[in-house]
């Protein structure tokens, strides 16, 4: 069984370790860590010490380590449990022993340099990562998120997306090189000021907001912008939350919205649910534009857009659905059901709002929406639930539909 000693260090250019520390140093074999930790750590190694870099991919690495039969010592930055490489030697080797000498962590440090306590705040790592976890912080109105961040998720990012979504009233603590007395630096500054300064790397900051604006259940429909300024272009605000209920949102993880128009029901969905993946589909590419400004109005980040028809499009990379609202079909519903569920994960669930009049299909002589959601349920094997029937004001009686892939 392979031991690996993993000691945290800072980015100061002469680290302080403890006794302990040093004999376990002195007495190594073989180390490993980044580049920039070897520079720092170099001169404490014996002369006669084996030194793996850890660089990408890591397979190549890990299978340096299944080589060695003595413990091997690794340096990794601050503690290597907080986002770091202790919990990557869990992943790729379980069963393989660990010792752990952490130090502090950047944002740690950061907090320290700051003196601001850091027990109420949430972490998100940008680091390698994409923007979820960070964008629901935000729509959860997060007073004080610590980010870790990137080349590519820097200050300057970050600040340009928080003021595209309208996520203002934040102020921005930035450390640069913390641990190194040589150049750490920590500059507070607002994201307006942030969008155009430059930060060296490594960095990381803390996003503090003493006002975050109230998240209101439901948003009134007058204040989308719509298709063409047609309201019946729009899934109405009663029965757009009344469809999120049915699709029973707060356990799922992956919700379509196929024909989103106006982005009312994904926005609603983003706000209300932001632990969900969302992908929103339309066939007109004028929608696109609406959807994301709506997005950006109401504070939505991170809704997937996709323009063309549905029946076409290529959903194999997709990530696949356990929820399923189809607000627009074009007369292809059926098909559209079927094409949903090649990829429809078990107990998900399809739902649809039926608002076809009866008086009009009679005068064209063609199935009404329900008849099709019916015949389509039937030849799909999907168990159908009780409709939910409502009216509002002098619409048309509306049916919410719901059917479980069992």
């Amino acid at each position: 069984m392979i031991t690996f000693i993993v000691i945290g260090i800072s980015d100061a250019p002469e680290p302080y370790f403890t006794p302990e520390v040093l004999d376990i140093i002195q007495q190594g074999r073989v180390f490993s860590g980044g580049k920039r930790h070897h520079e720092i750590v170099a001169s404490l190694l014996p002369a006669d010490a084996q030194w793996i870099d850890i660089t990408t991919p890591l397979d190549a690495v890990f299978e340096k380590y299944q080589s060695i039969v003595s413990d091997i010592i690794v340096f990794a930055s601050g503690d290597p449990l907080f986002f770091g490489f202790a919990n990557t030697i869990r992943k790729k080797m379980p069963e393989a022993e660990i010792t752990l000498y952490p130090t502090f962590n950047s944002l740690q440090l950061l907090a320290h340099r700051l003196v601001m306590p850091y027990h109420d705040m949430r972490i998100v790592s940008l680091t390698g990562r994409p923007w979820p976890e960070f964008d629901k912080a935000l729509i959860e109105r997060v007073s004080k998120i610590g980010i870790l961040t990137d080349k590519e998720h820097t200050p300057a990012a970050i600040a340009q997306r928080m003021i595209d979504y309208g996520y203002t009233a934040y102020q921005m603590h930035v450390g640069e090189h913390l641990g190194n007395p040589e150049l750490e630096k920590v500059t507070t500054l607002s994201l307006e000021e942030a969008i155009s300064k430059t930060f060296t790397h490594p960095n990381c900051l803390i996003l503090v907001c003493n006002s975050c604006r109230h998240r209101s259940f439901g948003i009134p429909d007058s204040d989308f912008t719509l298709l063409d300024g047609r309201e019946k272009m729009i899934t109405k605000m009663p029965i757009r939350l009344l469809t999120l209920q049915t699709l029973d949102l707060s356990k799922r993880r992956v919700f379509w919205d196929i024909g989103f128009c106006t982005g009312s029901v994904s926005i609603e969905a983003r706000l209300q649910f932001p632990h969900l993946q969302i992908c929103a589909f339309e066939i007109r590419p004028e929608c696109e534009a609406i959807i994301q400004e709506n997005a950006r109005r109401f504070g939505a980040p991170g809704i997937d857009i996709h323009i063309g028809d549905f029946l076409e499009t290529d959903i194999s990379a997709l990530p696949r659905p356990d929820a399923v609202f189809i607000g627009g079909h074009g007369g292809h519903l059926k098909e559209i059901m079927a094409k949903v569920m090649t990829v429809l994960a078990p107990g998900g669930v399809i739902v649809f709002n039926s608002v076809t009049s009866p008086v009009v299909s009679q005068i064209t002589d063609r199935p009404g929406s329900r008849q099709l959601w019916d015949e389509a349920c039937t030849a799909l094997h999907l168990s159908q639930e009780p409709p939910l029937q409502i009216q509002l004001n002098d619409y048309n009686p509306i049916e919410i539909l719901k059917a479980t892939f069992i």
